[in-house]
């Protein structure tokens, strides 16, 4: 990376959440990948070495950014001669046929950075555009839209980041981070008030939520003490029930089944939160292309 260029990336992913150690090893890594230990044989056997020009990240579709500086540390990597403007910022709503980055310097490690580049920014667009639909469906209601712990391995806070960019919450980070009860632990532990008490114990300053399968444990976690339930594949009409059974004791968070269709159904009931694992593990990749700019 050129010094400048390297200054601006670490602040940008540093003033946005991500650590900007993490996201230099894994764009160095993902580039390496794409070499495999050679080169760009095909963009090697035509473009002249000394050939210098620009080519622009472009929109194909509307969607929402997400991804800018992950994109700019592979082109980074792939030529310390290379420089980026940034034309959007994550977060921004774009459209068809609009530049969101600009490249410039050698148009061999242009094209050498491209497919990793634009792999990794479509994929967190993608996941920042289907976030924003997410939001959008629930809007003016008082529930925020949550991401899960189902995310491709070794891309989490990557994905958790472009949730946030499109305007959803991040549920815990890891295992470590925040307590969340299952069924399984229900089953282990003997109920949920046991299971409850032993992790309370076991780690009294963590955040607990307990998962919820009927409104008889909805009312057992209550009891217990929860400030956070999960209700896990409720109908509508039980997760209204549970918003009046809370009473305000505790957050609730709605998983299971959901849809856009339903979305705002749910979120009228009265739950604090949508948790949806779809927002990371399916999410489509939005498109956007890199286009080479004619000299002169």
């Amino acid at each position: 990376m050129t010094d400048g260029l390297a200054s601006r990336i670490v602040g940008e992913l540093a003033s946005v959440g991500l650590d900007p150690a993490m996201v230099a090893t894994f764009a160095a890594a993902a580039l390496d990948e794409d070499l495999a230990g050679g080169t760009d044989v095909t963009t090697v056997a035509t473009v002249p070495a000394a050939g210098r020009g620009r080519a622009d990240l472009v929109a194909r579709a509307p969607g929402v950014v997400a991804g800018l500086p992950v994109a700019e540390a592979v082109f980074a990597f792939a030529s310390a001669d290379l420089d980026c403007t940034e034309l959007a910022a994550d977060g921004d709503q774009v459209g068809a046929g609009q530049p969101v980055l600009s490249v410039s310097g050698p148009i061999r490690a242009i094209l050498t950075a491209e497919r990793t580049a634009l792999n990794l920014l479509c994929h967190l667009s993608g996941v920042a555009t289907m976030t924003r639909r997410w939001v959008d469906a629930v809007a003016g209601t008082s529930a925020a839209i949550r991401d899960t712990r189902k995310t491709t391995p070794g891309m989490r806070a990557l994905e958790k980041y472009a949730v946030r960019c499109g305007g959803g919450v991040n549920h815990r980070m890891s295992l470590s981070d925040a307590a969340l009860i299952k069924d399984n632990h229900v089953a282990a532990a003997g109920s949920v008030a046991r299971a409850f008490a032993a992790v309370r114990a076991h780690a009294p300053e963590l955040p607990l939520e307990v998962e919820c399968d009927t409104l008889e444990q909805v009312t057992e976690a209550l009891a217990a003490g929860a400030d956070l339930i999960l209700l896990d594949n409720f109908t509508v009409a039980d997760m209204a029930a549970a918003v009046r059974l809370a009473g305000g004791q505790a957050l609730l968070e709605a998983s299971g089944g959901l849809t856009l269709a339903s979305a705002r159904a749910v979120a009228e009931t009265g739950v604090d939160y949508l948790a949806v694992g779809a927002l990371t593990h399916s999410a489509p990749a939005l498109d956007i292309g890199l286009d080479l700019v004619p000299a002169g």
